[in-house]
């Protein structure tokens, strides 16, 4: 498996044979079955993770009740809220698929960056670019309806939509699941309402 971080930093930038066999036989790229708690509230957050290939959930349970954060999947970083820091975690992660993901902590990151300077740039602008995604997440989420999340969700996002449980996606949008049957039986109305039409 580890071939696919070779694989995809090669989109980004060359990758010499020393370090392509570096990374090959690295213990960077972990396996983790569906189900599997990377994190629980409470713990250290000591990891962070790149998505290769699954779904990744952050989750918070306040009062008993679980409440998502944020969905993770290929091709995106998972940086815990406290990582590499002394405190407790606030939050949970947990695979909801099979998952291949790089992991690493601060010290590994540090010591791989100082042996082959050139991730640095590759690093640099992946973490510019989720971080820019991030914000722009954050503001759209505090401005916006459900309804508006949820069709961001269908336009930027759709395969969220078929590979998370509709419970999940309403924790998501901050509605209980019966407000989100309400939200998409409204917004299949006017492709219905065309569809009739046309057949008239």
């Amino acid at each position: 498996m580890n071939t696919e971080l070779v694989s995809y930093l090669s989109r980004y930038m060359p990758i010499s044979d020393e370090l392509a066999d570096v990374l090959t036989k690295s213990s960077f790229v972990q396996t983790y079955p569906r189900g599997t708690v990377l994190l629980r509230e409470g713990d250290q957050a000591e990891k962070g993770y790149f998505i290769l290939k699954g779904c990744i959930r952050s989750y918070i349970l306040k009062d008993g009740e679980d409440k998502t954060i944020e969905f993770f999947i290929e091709e995106e970083p998972v940086l815990p809220m406290g990582y590499g820091k002394d405190v407790p975690s606030a939050h949970f992660l947990e695979c909801l698929e099979d998952t291949v993901a790089v992991v690493s902590t601060p010290e590994q990151e540090e010591r791989t960056l100082s042996e082959y300077p050139q991730l640095k740039t590759v690093c640099l602008a992946m973490s510019e670019i989720m971080a820019g995604k991030l914000q722009e997440s954050l503001a759209r989420y505090k401005t916006s309806t459900p309804e508006e999340r949820y069709k961001d969700l269908i336009e930027k996002r759709p395969e969220l939509l078929q590979r998370i449980p509709q419970y999940q996606i309403a924790s998501f949008l901050g509605v209980q699941p019966e407000s989100l049957s309400r939200i998409r039986k409204r917004l299949a109305r006017p492709t219905e309402n065309k569809q009739i039409s046309n057949r008239s």
